[in-house]
């Protein structure tokens, strides 16, 4: 029998894993899709340490409607799925709610900040220099300012991050041939970003072989306790036993508890990206394009546009309009860049309400353990999440409060 299972072979499953078997446990990781695809591929790249703002917050509640009805806004629903997703839009506008959203931020902050460090413990100093950058991140609103955005800046003077105003001139002696409709810009300098987010977990991936884990191509379809202790996993190739399980399974995670009697409010925010091959621009600093909710980021393969919420539920096909949308926002922000044919991607953010991750043991299952819901920080937050788990799991002492992670706040 395996000791443990991790179910999910994104950022956070591999993650859990390489730590368990660094300290000696015998693990394996189950998965249908290979290892570190899904969102752990295809997200925007950046490794928001200095940032931790849930995406609920007060007054955002105001933005909805006008985002709906812009076919090519931020957020979109698709018509049949409205019933299925109000619940979970219910129990988002409660967690926007001042006294959730501090506390929200402060759980985030605690796995954001360490996250430079966290990656370099995880894939050593090589890769580390390969594959990340600590250049910041810059935040850029159209029009002539001021933007005042005062829940955020709050936020930020509260954990003292650093930011810098840009002038006009600036910005575009930064960025040659933005538009001159960009009017204000702020670098957050303690945030940084991946140049190839696919061959960081890959990395990831090749410790945990080393450290003697092993990966398992099958889809889990069901779980259950064993009699006397341990667990039994159902999967496309059989029936298979451990004593501990970790579900890690990113927005499928809600679907293997279910069957349990355990309800988690896990949504998928399906995002989409597009890849500019070759492109003719090259940022020196992702940015976060404020006035139109998208980011963009150089990386190994090209310039990355991510961005855009669809809720739709894990079956609904993509929607290549949304892909489009990205383009001309691209074109717009910089109306001279030239690429080759862009490539399309979509993916599923597991997400909750409070945008805070369900991490820890779920009550009354011993030997159940959940990391999910890490929304659009997995990157950012997996590996502190996974090390945050893995003390847990072996009894080690956490260095904070675990409790505003855990599953008991759905239960």
């Amino acid at each position: 029998m395996m000791d443990t299972i991790v179910v999910g072979a994104g950022v956070v499953g591999l993650s859990v894993a390489t730590h368990l078997a660094r300290s000696g446990v015998k693990v394996q990781v189950v998965d249908e899709l290979p290892p570190a695809s899904g969102a752990s591929y295809g997200n925007s790249g950046f490794l928001v340490a200095d940032t931790a703002m849930p995406v609920a917050l007060p007054g955002m509640y105001k933005k909805v409607p006008s985002w709906l009805c812009d076919k090519d806004g931020p957020l979109r629903v698709r018509p049949g799925y409205l019933p299925r997703v109000t619940p979970f839009l219910l129990r988002w506008l409660h967690a926007s709610r001042l006294p959730r959203v501090n506390a929200s931020s402060d759980a985030m902050r605690r796995l954001h900040h360490p996250t430079f460090d966290e990656w370099r413990r995880l894939v050593g100093d090589a890769t580390y220099a390969e594959l990340i950058r600590k250049t910041g991140q810059m935040y850029l609103w159209e029009g002539d300012g001021p933007f005042p955005t005062p829940v955020e800046d709050a936020l930020r003077a509260k954990f003292g991050v650093k930011t810098q105003s840009l002038s006009k001139q600036e910005i575009q002696d930064l960025y040659p041939g933005i538009s001159p409709s960009i009017g204000r810009a702020m670098l957050i300098p303690g945030n940084g970003h991946t140049v190839n987010p696919g061959r960081l977990c890959q990395a990831v991936l090749r410790e945990l072989i080393n450290a003697g884990g092993s990966v398992m191509h099958e889809r889990v379809q069901r779980i259950w306790p064993k009699p006397g202790g341990g667990w039994t996993l159902m999967t496309s190739g059989g029936l298979r036993a451990c004593q501990r399980i970790v579900i890690a399974a990113g927005a499928w995670s809600a679907r293997l508890l279910a069957p349990l009697g355990i309800h988690v409010p896990l949504e998928s925010e399906r995002g989409y990206h597009v890849i500019l091959p070759n492109p003719s621009v090259s940022l020196p600093i992702p940015i976060l394009h404020k006035t139109g909710y998208f980011g963009i980021n150089s990386m190994q393969m090209g310039l990355r546009l991510s961005g855009t919420v669809e809720l739709a539920g894990l079956e609904a096909e993509p929607d290549p309009r949304r892909c489009d949308v990205l383009v001309r926002q691209a074109r717009s922000l910089f109306p001279n860049i030239e690429h080759d044919d862009p490539v399309y991607w979509m993916g599923h953010r597991p997400s909750v309400p409070d945008s805070v991750p369900v991490i820890g043991p779920v009550p009354e299952r011993d030997g159940l353990f959940v990391c999910f819901g890490h929304g659009h920080c997995g990157l950012t937050a997996g590996p502190a999440s996974a090390r945050m788990l893995v003390r847990q799991m072996l009894g080690d002492p956490v260095e904070f409060d675990a409790e505003p992670y855990s599953i008991r706040r759905f239960m």
